[in-house]
């Protein structure tokens, strides 16, 4: 489903979904086809979010397109 369809269905609210496809730009992911799994109240959304797994995720959906910065895993060293 699209976040444009999902938005019209599920107005200014947070929505647990399942990323179905995502395109990698200039270290974001945009996130164009979902699969809602439910709405989410607005109370227990950040709980939701941090138990996310995988291709889990919560979003608003009062924002237009879903942007998610990539973070690149950093390695440390460390001398003995």
């Amino acid at each position: 489903m699209k976040w444009k369809e999902v938005r019209e269905i599920y107005p200014n609210q947070f929505v647990k979904f399942e990323i179905l496809h995502s395109e990698e730009r200039n270290n974001e992911q945009i996130i164009d086809d979902v699969a809602v799994i439910g709405p989410i109240k607005e109370e227990d959304a950040t709980e939701e979010l941090l138990n996310s797994k995988n291709n889990t995720l919560i979003y608003h959906t009062s924002k237009d397109q879903i942007v998610v910065k990539i973070r690149k895993a950093i390695g440390l060293r460390r001398t003995i």
